[in-house]
């Protein structure tokens, strides 16, 4: 069989399980069972492939057909300026994360040296993209889950980024002042779970999906370390619930960002005993 020929039939062995993208995401697959650019995929579309070429590319296929996630199936993802290791560990680092990302770089600009801690961590794509993109930052990093831990201590380790990771609840454990204070935190409602994709549902740990009130701890308990913001990821149904929690907790200068899609996706606030100049 041809190059073309085993595309086709992957795109076709994915439509036909439900795959939103299943051009693209065969395209991916092949490309990489293929050590291949998708570009070439194309100029050597007539190329016969060789028994084990094929059975590498069956593979991946047949584990995307699952719906396992697709960044699980590659091993990796590109977040911003990263490519990060992914596996069941950890979520997979989603574009609207890369915008928490940009609002924490544009709050702590003009700051010297800021401290920061990325809050839940998982595949430690915040606390990375800002170790990398905010040189002289000291970045702390936390999470409960051991396994997401060891995998962003690979990452780390794979970018030559220097991040302080700590297993821990929240913010247990640590002394500040932070001059910012970030967290992609659960926000999946337990009812929500059911209808979300398989390749959330049933691959992606549900401790770091589902809404168990860590919004709230934490909303609580960075009071306690921080001089100065508080950056967090929300559902786009309950940005302005988190508003109205974050003002009656005192905050200040509470505002909302919308994602590229414009859902309102990131809640940020002032919390310290002076006010930000800007």
């Amino acid at each position: 069989m041809t190059l073309a020929e085993v595309l086709r039939g992957a795109t076709e062995y994915l439509s036909a399980r439900g795959i939103e993208n299943p051009r693209l995401d065969a395209e991916l697959l092949l490309a990489r069972a293929l050590g291949l650019t998708r570009i070439e995929l194309y100029t050597q579309h007539d190329r016969p492939l060789t028994d084990a070429e094929r059975t590498t590319a069956r593979g991946l296929v047949q584990r995307r057909g699952k719906r396992e996630p697709l960044a699980y199936v590659l091993g990796d993802w590109d977040f911003r300026r990263l490519t990060l290791k992914t596996d069941a560990r950890a979520l997979v680092p989603r574009p609207e994360t890369e915008i928490v990302v940009e609002r924490c770089l544009a709050l702590l600009d003009g700051i010297e040296s800021p401290r920061v801690v990325d809050v839940g961590t998982g595949s430690g794509a915040i606390a990375l993209a800002i170790a990398q993109e905010r040189p002289g930052s000291r970045v702390d990093a936390t999470d409960s889950s051991p396994a997401a831990l060891e995998l962003a201590r690979e990452n780390a380790e794979a970018n030559g980024l220097t991040v302080e990771f700590r297993h821990g609840d929240l913010l247990a454990g640590l002394a500040g002042p932070f001059d910012l204070v970030v967290s992609n935190p659960p926000y999946v409602d337990a009812a929500e779970l059911a209808a979300l994709e398989p390749e959330v549902r049933e691959w992606e740990p549900r401790g770091a999906l589902v809404d168990d009130g860590q919004t709230g701890r934490l909303a609580a308990g960075a009071k306690a370390v921080l001089e100065g913001w508080l950056v967090l990821e929300v559902h786009e149904a309950q940005a302005r619930v988190v508003t109205a929690m974050l003002e009656a907790e005192g905050y200040s200068r509470v505002g909302v960002v919308n994602d590229l899609a414009g859902k309102e996706r990131v809640v940020e606030a002032w919390w310290g005993t002076t006010q930000p100049t800007a």
